[in-house]
């Protein structure tokens, strides 16, 4: 055997490897592939086009169209009053169960993390128990000759249903953040001279700023996006979900339904993607 057929030998075999390796990567990666064209690329591009066949004009539909303008602000207000109020309770709430140590914490944070379980339906039909026709409040006012009051079923119902669903998220978040915090700086800032204020707006502000961006990104995006809820309670407000719904569902407009997906899909990508250009890893992460 000459000297070049020894060699050729072990660098064939090594091609041989590498090809064999290359094989078997493909194999592995082909059905994640497979899955991601089936559920996400050959729909997305789906919903992408589909407004296009009732014409160009009805992807602007959201914007030309007083109706669904009116719904998607309605889901923009809700949205941005729900996330800056349960960034507010949350971080009020969370840094007081990080920091603070009393018999039965434990209980309470689960207790108050818990509707993180309950589905979108199941806390549309608690407001319907408290504030619905049948409800305990509606019981409660006609007993006293007051009339039935009811609240579940328009705005004020479903603000207070997305502000339930959200809070427990908060809550969670802040209490990672807070505990996360370097009490050194505080201690620091206080021997400076540095008052309640300031500690608060120097110190806490900075270090809990990524974990807001995190929760308030998602928040808003959950909310805008919400249907469960909605589907339960929004009889007298209309927000953008539900029109959605309406359009495939009722009236089988699938262009325009896709159009009004691509809008809210938009305002919320938009959202997210500020929050992580601002936040950086801390929401990468979230």
């Amino acid at each position: 055997m000459t000297d070049a057929s020894r060699s050729a030998r072990p660098a064939g075999a090594q091609r041989d490897t590498g090809n064999a390796t290359r094989n078997w990567r493909a194999l592995c990666i082909a059905p994640a592939v497979a899955f991601f064209a089936a559920f996400w690329l050959l729909p997305m591009v789906r919903l992408l086009a589909l407004p296009a066949d009732k014409g160009w004009s009805t992807y602007f539909a959201v914007l030309t169209e007083a109706n669904y303008l009116t719904s998607l602000l309605n889901t923009l207000v809700l949205s941005v009053g729900v996330t800056l109020l349960t960034l507010a309770l949350g971080a009020s709430v969370g840094i007081f169960m990080a920091r603070a140590r009393f018999v039965g914490r434990k209980v309470l944070l689960s207790l108050l993390t818990l509707p993180l379980s309950f589905p979108g339906v199941i806390i549309g039909f608690f407001f319907i128990l408290l504030g619905g026709r049948q409800g305990l409040i509606a019981s409660w006012s006609d007993d006293l000759g007051w009339g039935r009051w009811t609240f579940a079923y328009g705005l004020l119902g479903l603000f207070l249903a997305y502000l339930y669903f959200s809070l427990p998220r908060a809550i969670a978040s802040y209490v990672a953040a807070a505990q996360a915090m370097d009490l050194a700086l505080e201690e620091a800032a206080r021997s400076l001279g540095a008052s309640r204020w300031h500690i608060v707006r120097d110190v806490w502000f900075p270090e809990l700023a990524p974990a807001t961006l995190a929760c308030g990104a998602i928040v808003f995006a959950t909310a805008m996006g919400a249907f469960g809820t909605a589907f339960t309670l929004a009889s007298k407000f209309e927000v953008l979900p539900i029109t959605i719904y309406n359009e495939f569902t009722n009236y089988a407009n699938f262009p325009l339904a896709a159009a009004l997906s691509i809008a809210l899909g938009l305002v919320t990508w938009a959202a997210l993607a500020l929050a992580r250009r601002w936040g950086g890893e801390a929401v990468l992460g979230s």
